[in-house]
């Protein structure tokens, strides 16, 4: 199959699959963009999502554009944006009407509220997939410790904490201390 199709419908599947953001969009990525498709290695999808993270637009559209731009160009990264995009735009366009309509309904609230509890679970099984490929030996692991206190703690930006990480993983790497 000619990957410029196969990256926007692969993005696209990506994007009608999801509810809930780029967190909750992560185990599918990494099911269709590494496991089935090969187009990054777990490692890579972390970086385009923490990359993803501190640039400005969307995780999961930056993430797809990163992938799209690394196989196929600047034509590809288009194609990926483009296919993870459009399934939102279709329902948001079909929804927007119908969805101040029947918000008020009962039945309408708790099916929201059924949602975002499934969210949170896509969510933390993300997290624990990543935590398990990113938190490797004690330096990351204090790492790890130090950002998530000062993130929980603090109303630091998280640009700040993921330029600090990245130093303090250069300086690590340095002194010796990470392999």
């Amino acid at each position: 199959m000619n990957i410029y199709p196969d990256l926007f419908l692969t993005f696209a599947k990506v994007g009608v699959m999801t509810f809930g953001g780029g967190y909750a969009m992560l185990p599918i990525l990494q099911r269709e963009v590494v496991d089935n498709k090969g187009w990054a290695t777990e490692e890579e999808l972390m970086d385009y999502f923490a990359i993803g993270q501190c640039t400005p637009g969307i995780i999961a559209v930056n993430t797809a554009t990163f992938i799209g731009q690394k196989n196929k160009g600047i034509a590809g990264g288009i194609l990926a944006t483009l296919g993870v995009v459009f399934p939102s735009l279709v329902i948001i366009s079909l929804l927007a009407g119908v969805i101040t309509t029947f918000s008020h309904l009962a039945w309408v609230q708790h099916a929201f509220g059924g949602i975002r509890v499934c969210v949170c679970i896509l969510i933390l099984n993300a997290v624990a997939k990543l935590l398990k490929k990113a938190v490797i030996d004690v330096p990351t692991a204090v790492i790890f410790f130090v950002v998530a206190f000062g993130s929980y703690f603090t109303s630091l930006s998280p640009v700040l904490f993921i330029v600090l990480a990245a130093l303090a993983g250069i300086v690590l790497k340095n002194m010796g201390v990470r392999k």
